[in-house]
Protein backbone atom coordinates (compact mmCIF):
# COMPACT_ATOMS: atom_id res chain seq x y z
CA UNK A 1 0.00 0.00 0.00
CA UNK A 2 1.69 3.66 -0.77
CA UNK A 3 2.78 5.07 2.37
CA UNK A 4 1.93 8.09 1.66
CA UNK A 5 4.07 11.73 0.45
CA UNK A 6 5.10 13.19 3.91
CA UNK A 7 7.90 10.79 4.73
CA UNK A 8 11.28 10.99 4.39
CA UNK A 9 14.29 8.63 3.99
CA UNK A 10 17.83 9.39 4.47
CA UNK A 11 21.22 7.24 5.51
CA UNK A 12 22.39 9.37 7.89
CA UNK A 13 26.20 8.49 6.81
CA UNK A 14 25.79 10.55 3.94
CA UNK A 15 24.72 13.88 5.38
CA UNK A 16 25.48 16.62 4.55
CA UNK A 17 24.86 15.58 1.01
CA UNK A 18 26.95 17.03 -1.64
CA UNK A 19 23.86 19.26 -2.65
CA UNK A 20 23.18 20.17 0.60
CA UNK A 21 26.69 21.21 1.37
CA UNK A 22 26.67 23.35 -1.82
CA UNK A 23 23.27 25.44 -0.62
CA UNK A 24 23.82 25.68 3.35
CA UNK A 25 27.49 26.95 2.13
CA UNK A 26 25.86 29.68 0.07
CA UNK A 27 23.03 30.25 2.89
CA UNK A 28 25.84 30.53 5.64
CA UNK A 29 27.39 33.33 3.73
CA UNK A 30 24.29 35.35 3.26
CA UNK A 31 23.60 35.17 7.04
CA UNK A 32 27.49 36.14 7.47
CA UNK A 33 27.40 38.72 5.08
CA UNK A 34 23.67 40.19 6.20
CA UNK A 35 24.86 40.39 10.03
CA UNK A 36 28.14 42.61 8.80
CA UNK A 37 25.44 45.02 6.46
CA UNK A 38 23.78 45.32 9.68
CA UNK A 39 26.52 45.88 12.19
CA UNK A 40 29.56 47.01 10.32
CA UNK A 41 31.67 43.84 11.32
CA UNK A 42 31.79 39.98 10.64
CA UNK A 43 29.55 37.80 13.30
CA UNK A 44 32.08 36.48 15.97
CA UNK A 45 29.37 33.90 17.63
CA UNK A 46 26.67 32.38 16.46
CA UNK A 47 23.95 29.79 17.79
CA UNK A 48 22.73 27.38 15.09
CA UNK A 49 19.08 25.66 15.57
CA UNK A 50 19.70 21.76 14.19
CA UNK A 51 16.45 19.61 13.80
CA UNK A 52 16.26 15.89 13.19
CA UNK A 53 13.30 16.04 10.63
CA UNK A 54 14.85 18.71 8.81
CA UNK A 55 17.95 17.67 8.21
CA UNK A 56 15.96 14.39 7.20
CA UNK A 57 14.31 16.86 4.21
CA UNK A 58 16.96 18.46 3.32
CA UNK A 59 19.84 16.19 3.12
CA UNK A 60 21.56 18.00 6.06
CA UNK A 61 21.62 21.76 4.90
CA UNK A 62 21.67 22.79 8.28
CA UNK A 63 25.13 20.78 8.81
CA UNK A 64 26.59 22.35 6.43
CA UNK A 65 25.92 25.85 7.26
CA UNK A 66 27.96 24.87 10.94
CA UNK A 67 30.84 23.68 8.45
CA UNK A 68 31.02 26.69 6.45
CA UNK A 69 30.70 29.14 9.62
CA UNK A 70 33.57 27.80 11.16
CA UNK A 71 35.38 27.49 7.71
CA UNK A 72 35.73 23.71 7.11
CA UNK A 73 33.64 21.03 4.94
CA UNK A 74 32.89 17.29 4.84
CA UNK A 75 34.88 15.40 2.59
CA UNK A 76 33.09 12.21 1.26
CA UNK A 77 33.87 8.91 0.13
CA UNK A 78 34.40 8.79 -3.38
CA UNK A 79 32.53 5.00 -3.98
CA UNK A 80 29.05 5.40 -1.15
CA UNK A 81 29.06 9.49 -1.14
CA UNK A 82 29.30 8.62 2.41
CA UNK A 83 30.76 11.38 4.78
CA UNK A 84 33.40 10.40 6.30
CA UNK A 85 35.74 13.47 7.23
CA UNK A 86 36.34 17.00 7.24
CA UNK A 87 38.60 19.46 5.76
CA UNK A 88 39.62 22.68 7.48
CA UNK A 89 39.93 25.88 4.67
CA UNK A 90 42.32 27.96 5.21
CA UNK A 91 41.54 32.42 6.14
CA UNK A 92 42.96 33.23 2.48
CA UNK A 93 40.05 30.82 1.32
CA UNK A 94 37.21 32.22 3.41
CA UNK A 95 37.55 35.96 2.88
CA UNK A 96 36.56 36.70 6.14
CA UNK A 97 36.92 34.97 10.09
CA UNK A 98 35.70 32.34 11.17
CA UNK A 99 32.35 31.89 13.69
CA UNK A 100 32.55 30.36 16.61
CA UNK A 101 29.41 28.63 16.19
CA UNK A 102 27.14 26.58 19.10
CA UNK A 103 24.69 24.24 18.08
CA UNK A 104 21.27 23.35 19.67
CA UNK A 105 20.11 20.15 18.58
CA UNK A 106 16.70 18.82 18.66
CA UNK A 107 15.76 14.95 20.37
CA UNK A 108 15.56 13.70 16.89
CA UNK A 109 18.80 14.82 15.47
CA UNK A 110 20.36 13.49 18.93
CA UNK A 111 18.71 10.35 18.18
CA UNK A 112 19.39 10.21 14.44
CA UNK A 113 22.30 11.54 13.75
CA UNK A 114 25.17 10.66 16.34
CA UNK A 115 28.10 9.94 13.56
CA UNK A 116 27.34 13.71 12.96
CA UNK A 117 27.59 15.34 16.34
CA UNK A 118 30.71 13.34 16.27
CA UNK A 119 32.54 14.69 13.41
CA UNK A 120 30.88 18.22 14.22
CA UNK A 121 32.35 17.92 17.48
CA UNK A 122 35.48 17.04 16.33
CA UNK A 123 35.61 19.81 13.56
CA UNK A 124 35.28 22.39 16.44
CA UNK A 125 38.07 21.33 18.25
CA UNK A 126 40.52 21.40 15.29
CA UNK A 127 39.75 24.81 14.13
CA UNK A 128 39.87 25.63 18.15
CA UNK A 129 43.83 24.05 17.84
CA UNK A 130 44.48 26.27 14.86
CA UNK A 131 47.41 28.43 15.56
CA UNK A 132 45.38 31.23 14.49
CA UNK A 133 44.61 35.00 16.15
CA UNK A 134 41.17 35.71 18.22
CA UNK A 135 40.60 38.20 15.38
CA UNK A 136 40.67 35.90 12.78
CA UNK A 137 39.63 32.22 15.06
CA UNK A 138 36.91 33.09 17.83
CA UNK A 139 37.26 29.35 18.53
CA UNK A 140 40.89 29.84 19.17
CA UNK A 141 41.78 28.12 22.29
CA UNK A 142 37.91 27.23 23.16
CA UNK A 143 37.54 23.98 25.38
CA UNK A 144 33.93 24.24 26.27
CA UNK A 145 31.27 21.84 24.13
CA UNK A 146 29.84 23.69 21.29
CA UNK A 147 26.78 21.15 21.10
CA UNK A 148 23.84 21.40 23.41
CA UNK A 149 20.56 19.60 23.32
CA UNK A 150 17.83 18.65 26.08
CA UNK A 151 18.40 15.35 28.47
CA UNK A 152 18.76 11.78 27.20
CA UNK A 153 15.32 10.94 26.57
CA UNK A 154 13.70 14.17 26.41
CA UNK A 155 12.32 15.79 23.45
CA UNK A 156 11.10 19.32 22.77
CA UNK A 157 11.39 22.92 24.81
CA UNK A 158 8.57 22.67 26.29
CA UNK A 159 7.08 25.94 26.08
CA UNK A 160 3.83 25.98 24.71
CA UNK A 161 2.77 23.67 27.45
CA UNK A 162 3.94 26.50 29.99
CA UNK A 163 2.01 29.01 28.09
CA UNK A 164 -1.12 26.91 27.41
CA UNK A 165 -1.28 26.41 31.06
CA UNK A 166 -0.80 30.24 31.90
CA UNK A 167 1.47 29.39 34.96
CA UNK A 168 3.90 31.77 34.21
CA UNK A 169 4.49 34.75 35.77
CA UNK A 170 7.61 37.20 33.74
CA UNK A 171 9.51 36.71 30.81
CA UNK A 172 12.34 35.50 33.04
CA UNK A 173 10.75 32.33 34.08
CA UNK A 174 10.37 31.57 30.30
CA UNK A 175 13.86 31.79 29.72
CA UNK A 176 14.74 29.73 32.28
CA UNK A 177 13.04 27.29 31.15
CA UNK A 178 14.21 27.13 27.64
CA UNK A 179 17.99 27.13 29.48
CA UNK A 180 16.64 23.86 31.84
CA UNK A 181 15.85 22.32 28.40
CA UNK A 182 19.04 22.62 26.94
CA UNK A 183 20.75 21.29 30.15
CA UNK A 184 23.16 18.56 28.45
CA UNK A 185 26.34 18.91 26.00
CA UNK A 186 26.86 16.33 23.63
CA UNK A 187 30.29 14.91 21.52
CA UNK A 188 28.25 12.04 19.93
CA UNK A 189 30.24 9.40 22.08
CA UNK A 190 28.00 7.80 24.55
CA UNK A 191 24.94 9.70 26.55
CA UNK A 192 24.88 13.73 26.95
CA UNK A 193 26.45 14.87 30.00
CA UNK A 194 24.52 17.81 32.49
CA UNK A 195 26.05 21.08 31.22
CA UNK A 196 25.30 24.37 32.30
CA UNK A 197 27.01 26.46 29.89
CA UNK A 198 24.96 27.12 26.90
CA UNK A 199 23.34 30.04 29.03
CA UNK A 200 27.13 31.29 28.73
CA UNK A 201 26.80 30.92 24.96
CA UNK A 202 23.53 32.78 24.55
CA UNK A 203 25.10 35.87 26.81
CA UNK A 204 27.91 36.08 24.19
CA UNK A 205 25.83 35.26 21.08
CA UNK A 206 25.73 37.98 18.25
CA UNK A 207 23.03 35.86 16.43
CA UNK A 208 20.72 33.05 16.86
CA UNK A 209 20.08 31.16 13.25
CA UNK A 210 17.04 29.43 12.42
CA UNK A 211 16.36 27.72 9.30
CA UNK A 212 12.96 27.38 7.66
CA UNK A 213 13.07 24.26 5.04
CA UNK A 214 9.50 23.55 4.15
CA UNK A 215 7.76 26.08 1.83
CA UNK A 216 4.51 27.95 2.12
CA UNK A 217 5.15 28.15 5.95
CA UNK A 218 5.06 31.50 8.23
CA UNK A 219 6.31 32.18 11.74
CA UNK A 220 3.19 31.76 12.97
CA UNK A 221 2.36 28.46 11.50
CA UNK A 222 4.00 26.37 14.27
CA UNK A 223 4.85 26.99 17.40
CA UNK A 224 8.22 25.34 17.16
CA UNK A 225 8.99 28.67 15.72
CA UNK A 226 8.16 30.84 18.36
CA UNK A 227 9.48 27.97 21.21
CA UNK A 228 12.88 28.09 19.40
CA UNK A 229 13.23 31.74 18.28
CA UNK A 230 11.19 33.52 20.69
CA UNK A 231 12.57 31.35 24.00
CA UNK A 232 16.23 31.86 22.22
CA UNK A 233 15.62 35.76 22.99
CA UNK A 234 13.99 35.29 26.32
CA UNK A 235 16.80 33.27 27.57
CA UNK A 236 19.02 35.98 25.99
CA UNK A 237 17.30 38.89 27.15
CA UNK A 238 17.43 37.07 30.78
CA UNK A 239 21.01 36.83 30.24
CA UNK A 240 21.22 40.80 29.64
CA UNK A 241 22.00 40.32 25.64
CA UNK A 242 19.81 41.17 22.69
CA UNK A 243 21.31 39.28 19.82
CA UNK A 244 19.85 39.13 16.37
CA UNK A 245 18.01 35.93 15.14
CA UNK A 246 18.24 34.97 11.63
CA UNK A 247 14.94 33.55 10.38
CA UNK A 248 16.74 31.83 6.87
CA UNK A 249 14.05 30.54 4.50
CA UNK A 250 15.97 27.61 2.40
CA UNK A 251 13.17 26.62 0.53
CA UNK A 252 13.97 27.98 -2.53
CA UNK A 253 17.52 26.31 -3.90
CA UNK A 254 17.21 28.19 -6.76
CA UNK A 255 17.75 31.57 -5.68
CA UNK A 256 21.20 32.81 -6.59
CA UNK A 257 22.96 33.32 -3.62
CA UNK A 258 24.53 36.32 -4.63
CA UNK A 259 21.94 38.57 -4.57
CA UNK A 260 21.60 40.04 -0.89
CA UNK A 261 18.63 37.89 0.80
CA UNK A 262 17.99 35.93 -1.55
CA UNK A 263 17.57 33.57 0.65
CA UNK A 264 15.52 35.84 2.82
CA UNK A 265 17.74 35.94 6.30
CA UNK A 266 15.94 37.84 8.38
CA UNK A 267 16.87 39.81 11.35
CA UNK A 268 15.54 39.75 14.46
CA UNK A 269 14.94 43.65 13.87
CA UNK A 270 12.51 42.29 10.90
CA UNK A 271 10.66 39.32 13.45
CA UNK A 272 8.18 42.05 14.44
CA UNK A 273 7.44 42.73 10.05
CA UNK A 274 7.13 39.08 9.45
CA UNK A 275 4.61 38.53 12.50
CA UNK A 276 2.86 41.28 11.13
CA UNK A 277 2.92 40.25 7.72
CA UNK A 278 1.97 36.16 8.50
CA UNK A 279 -0.92 37.58 10.77
CA UNK A 280 -1.93 40.57 8.35
CA UNK A 281 -2.56 37.84 5.58
CA UNK A 282 -4.45 35.68 7.54
CA UNK A 283 -7.32 38.46 7.84
CA UNK A 284 -6.86 40.22 4.86
CA UNK A 285 -7.13 36.03 3.31
CA UNK A 286 -10.30 34.91 6.08
CA UNK A 287 -7.58 32.57 6.97
CA UNK A 288 -8.67 33.51 10.38
CA UNK A 289 -12.31 31.51 9.74
CA UNK A 290 -10.18 28.44 9.28
CA UNK A 291 -9.47 25.52 12.41
CA UNK A 292 -6.40 26.63 12.43
CA UNK A 293 -7.03 30.04 13.57
CA UNK A 294 -6.62 29.17 17.57
CA UNK A 295 -3.61 27.78 16.53
CA UNK A 296 -2.06 31.18 14.38
CA UNK A 297 -3.54 33.32 18.16
CA UNK A 298 -1.51 30.90 20.45
CA UNK A 299 1.66 31.44 17.82
CA UNK A 300 1.30 34.93 18.29
CA UNK A 301 0.72 35.19 21.97
CA UNK A 302 4.03 32.93 22.44
CA UNK A 303 6.07 35.46 20.26
CA UNK A 304 4.38 38.35 22.40
CA UNK A 305 5.26 36.82 25.75
CA UNK A 306 8.93 35.69 24.64
CA UNK A 307 9.93 38.54 22.40
CA UNK A 308 9.17 42.26 21.99
CA UNK A 309 8.64 41.76 18.09
CA UNK A 310 4.56 41.83 18.41
CA UNK A 311 2.74 45.04 18.61
CA UNK A 312 -0.87 45.51 20.11
CA UNK A 313 -2.39 46.28 16.93
CA UNK A 314 -1.45 42.55 15.76
CA UNK A 315 -3.86 41.26 18.31
CA UNK A 316 -6.69 44.14 17.28
CA UNK A 317 -6.17 42.86 13.34
CA UNK A 318 -6.60 39.00 14.41
CA UNK A 319 -9.29 40.01 16.64
CA UNK A 320 -10.94 42.18 14.50
CA UNK A 321 -10.58 39.05 11.96
CA UNK A 322 -12.02 36.70 14.20
CA UNK A 323 -13.77 37.33 17.13
CA UNK A 324 -14.55 40.84 16.20
CA UNK A 325 -16.40 39.79 13.74
CA UNK A 326 -20.21 38.78 14.21
CA UNK A 327 -20.43 36.45 11.12
CA UNK A 328 -17.17 34.84 11.88
CA UNK A 329 -17.39 34.24 15.77
CA UNK A 330 -21.21 33.04 15.00
CA UNK A 331 -19.71 30.51 12.78
CA UNK A 332 -16.61 29.81 15.29
CA UNK A 333 -19.00 29.34 18.17
CA UNK A 334 -21.21 26.83 16.26
CA UNK A 335 -18.13 25.05 14.79
CA UNK A 336 -15.73 24.21 17.26
CA UNK A 337 -17.15 26.14 20.67
CA UNK A 338 -14.56 24.74 22.80
CA UNK A 339 -12.15 26.21 20.00
CA UNK A 340 -14.12 29.82 20.60
CA UNK A 341 -14.06 29.96 24.18
CA UNK A 342 -10.10 28.99 24.10
CA UNK A 343 -9.50 31.93 21.29
CA UNK A 344 -11.54 34.21 24.20
CA UNK A 345 -9.58 33.22 27.22
CA UNK A 346 -6.43 33.68 24.77
CA UNK A 347 -7.52 37.46 24.10
CA UNK A 348 -8.36 38.23 27.71
CA UNK A 349 -5.18 36.61 28.99
CA UNK A 350 -3.19 38.77 26.38
CA UNK A 351 -5.50 42.01 27.39
CA UNK A 352 -4.54 41.13 31.26
CA UNK A 353 -0.72 40.70 30.72
CA UNK A 354 -0.50 44.05 28.95
CA UNK A 355 -0.03 42.71 25.29
CA UNK A 356 -3.31 44.04 24.10
CA UNK A 357 -4.78 47.41 24.54
CA UNK A 358 -7.35 47.22 22.59
CA UNK A 359 -8.66 50.31 20.01
CA UNK A 360 -12.63 49.03 20.30
CA UNK A 361 -15.18 49.76 23.13
CA UNK A 362 -16.83 46.62 22.38
CA UNK A 363 -14.04 44.18 22.67
CA UNK A 364 -14.08 43.64 26.36
CA UNK A 365 -17.95 42.87 26.74
CA UNK A 366 -17.36 40.24 23.62
CA UNK A 367 -14.85 38.26 25.13
CA UNK A 368 -16.98 38.26 29.02
CA UNK A 369 -19.97 37.30 26.80
CA UNK A 370 -18.04 34.56 25.28
CA UNK A 371 -15.92 32.95 28.51
CA UNK A 372 -19.80 33.13 30.36
CA UNK A 373 -21.42 31.05 27.72
CA UNK A 374 -21.63 27.45 28.68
Amino acid sequence: MPTGRNLFSVDPRSVPTRNAWEIGRRAAEDVVERYAQDHGEWPQRIVLDLWGSASMRTGGEEIAQAFAFIGARPKWDLASNRVNAFEILPLAMLGRPRVDVTIRISGLFRDVFPAQIALLDAAFRAVAALKESAEDNPLAGETASHIFGAAPGRYGVGLSGILASGDWGERDELGRAYLDATSHSYDGVGEGRSDAAFGTKIARADALVHVQDMAGQDVLDSDAFAEHEGGFAAAAALRGAKPEIYHVDSTRPSASPCVPCARKSRACSEAARSIRAGSRARCVTAIAARPRSRKTLDNLFAYAALTDAVESRQFDLYFDATLGDDAVREFLVAANPLAAKGMAAKFTEARRRGFWVSRRNSSAAILEQMMEAA
